[in-house]
């Protein structure tokens, strides 16, 4: 078993939430047939930014809602991905954090052998910060699990 070096999923996954524009979003989609959803969200309830990146995968077909292991895995990787955007704590409004940020969702076999099959990486780009405007900074999390 190794790890492709094309089909880095969470390197994918992070380029795909950082492109700016349309065009750089289509052509990293196109490289690898992989799927694929973005979107954004922002607020002071964690369990708002989970459950927005659960339905625009499920929405976008990314996942399976029928699935429980897909959905499963999906939420292992963003908690993964909002353990790192808190800094390992995954609270937010509680202690007066609120969020802004951009999700890139990425499905597929990041291995040589196809009989590792498909994983999922969850990327989460944007700001935190106190809910006063201009106290915000920069943050970025990656996360990524196996179906």
């Amino acid at each position: 078993m190794s790890l492709n070096k094309e089909h880095r999923i969470g390197r994918h996954a992070t380029l795909l939430v950082l492109a700016d524009d349309q065009n750089q979003k289509q052509d990293l989609t196109n490289q690898l047939k992989w799927k694929s959803c973005c979107g954004k969200v922002g607020s002071m309830e964690s369990q708002k930014v989970v459950a927005a990146i659960e339905t625009a995968a499920k929405q976008q077909g990314i996942i399976k809602n029928d699935l429980y292991r897909e959905t499963h895995s999906l939420y292992h990787a963003i908690m993964e991905a909002l353990q790192g955007i808190t800094r390992g704590q995954i609270q937010l409004g509680s202690i007066m954090r609120t969020v802004g940020l951009r999700f890139a969702v990425v499905r597929g076999n990041p291995y040589t052998n196809e009989k590792e099959g498909e994983w999922l990486a969850v990327a989460i780009y944007g700001t935190i910060g106190a809910p006063v405007k201009g106290l915000e900074h920069e943050t970025l999390g990656l996360g990524i699990n196996h179906i």
